[in-house]
């Protein structure tokens, strides 16, 4: 073990890392409760809207990620994060300055280009930052971040919108990446890389291969391959409940679109924000007796999210409560409990990816494992439940969603599946780097 010490300059790194994935994050969960002014505004239907918020993000964000996870391998990352935090503040500002539909489509897609190295940059740092034995409750602080932070993108997001419209949001995001951009190029200095490795490598990085021949290398580690299969599975729901919740609730449950928002914000940011940081220290307390916990929490964590999904989109408009002039549903609680649950194989799960591959190759892991799980969860999950939803609205009428909702979070047995032969894979091969 290297003789390195975590102070307060890892933890205050940490700390702005999560700060900069949070506001990315606003940005993309804030367009939940943009859905019915832009639809009103632009005249299109459902599947446009998933169109806007996924795959017109999703496409470029998986085109540019691997060329990005490249450079995180290459360049000084917190020069790298500074850029991407002035391009993506311009970039988010131009999508509230839009004319029209196929313009606001073209800025979310330079939101992407601005925002593909944030993830596979910050998690290479963190792991620099951090040992194993540590790293996964440190991960959970990074991810956790932005599951708080839709507190701000769907409550305090909604009052903007409802009140100011969806242009002066977007505005208002892009000012706090300035700011990020400002600490990062000027005040932070970077850590060296592989510090924390736990096997012994040499001083000189791994031989520099072409991108397609360095993604097919790490594609061929089968523990890999299941594991960001699983996560990109797992996404595709995930993604396709918090960009359409807000509207569920508006039209199955008769709320006004600041109090859906609020209740989606609120409910289910606080309980992801709690579940990811409980199983990020769960997963550090157990693994240290057994490494099979790093598989077994994601397992346990998704089929408890599914037990509580079901219910919660199946229940009835009853209320459970009036907390002052917001009507609370029942269903709310089932929400909770989903939320609290769908986020546990985030942290133990990057760790392990941590652990899978060497300190100079992964920029190129997170980015790829990035790709996988934007294409599925941003570009595919929102927009085939809102094709769903328009293909059912004959049959469910304005309960449409609801019914599709359930349809999209099928996938997560398969990424159950899939985690199980991770966990064979990874035995067998203890865990070693690819070399």
């Amino acid at each position: 073990m290297p003789a390195a010490r975590v102070g307060w300059r890892s933890h205050g790194l940490l700390l702005l890392l999560a700060l900069v994935f949070a506001d990315n994050f606003v940005g993309r969960q804030i367009l939940a409760v943009m859905v019915e002014p832009i639809k009103a505004e632009f005249g299109v239907g459902d599947t446009a809207i998933g169109l806007i918020s996924g795959l017109a993000f999703a496409a470029v964000y998986a085109l540019m990620g691997l060329p990005a996870g490249r450079l995180v391998d290459r360049m000084p990352r917190l020069r790298l994060l500074a850029m991407s935090c002035l391009l993506w503040s311009l970039a988010t500002m131009a999508c509230g300055l839009a004319g029209g539909f196929i313009a606001l489509a073209i800025a979310r897609m330079l939101v992407a280009v601005s925002e593909s190295p944030t993830t596979s940059a910050s998690l290479s740092l963190i792991a620099d930052l951090y040992p194993p034995q540590r790293r996964s409750f440190a991960i959970s602080c990074f991810t956790a971040a932005p599951t708080f932070s839709s507190i701000i993108g769907l409550s305090i997001g909604a009052w903007v919108v409802e009140h100011y419209g969806w242009r002066s949001a977007f505005v208002a995001l892009g000012v706090p990446a300035l700011v990020f951009c400002a600490i990062l190029a000027l005040f932070v200095r970077e850590p060296g890389r592989g510090r924390w490795d736990l096997t012994p490598q040499t001083h000189a990085q791994p031989a520099l291969l072409g991108m397609g021949a360095e993604a097919r290398k790490l594609w061929a580690l089968p523990a890999y391959r299941c594991l960001i299969l699983a996560g990109g599975l797992t996404t595709l729901s995930s993604y396709a409940i918090g960009m359409w919740n807000t509207s569920f609730l508006v039209r199955s449950h008769g709320l006004s679109l600041q109090h859906a928002g609020l209740l989606a914000g609120v409910i289910c940011g606080t309980s992801a924000g709690i579940g990811g940081l409980f199983s990020g220290w769960l997963s550090d307390r157990l693994c240290r007796r057994h490494p099979h916990w790093q598989i077994s929490i994601p397992v346990i964590g998704h089929l408890a999210a599914l037990s509580a999904l079901v219910p919660y989109l199946l229940w009835s408009d009853s209320l459970l409560v009036h907390f002052g002039d917001v009507p609370i549903p029942s269903a709310m609680l089932w929400c909770a409990l989903y939320s609290f649950f769908a986020v546990w194989w985030v942290a133990p799960s990057y760790n392990l990816v941590t652990q899978l591959v060497p300190s100079g190759r992964r920029g190129t892991a997170m980015a790829l494992q990035t790709i996988v799980s934007t294409l599925l969860g941003v570009g595919v999950g929102p927009l085939i439940t809102g094709l769903f939803s328009d293909m059912l609205l004959p049959l469910f009428g304005h309960e449409s969603l609801r019914y599709s909702l359930l349809l999209v979070n099928l996938p997560v047995i398969c990424a159950v599946v899939l985690l199980v032969r991770t966990a064979r894979h990874a035995s067998r091969t203890s865990y070693r780097h690819v070399e």
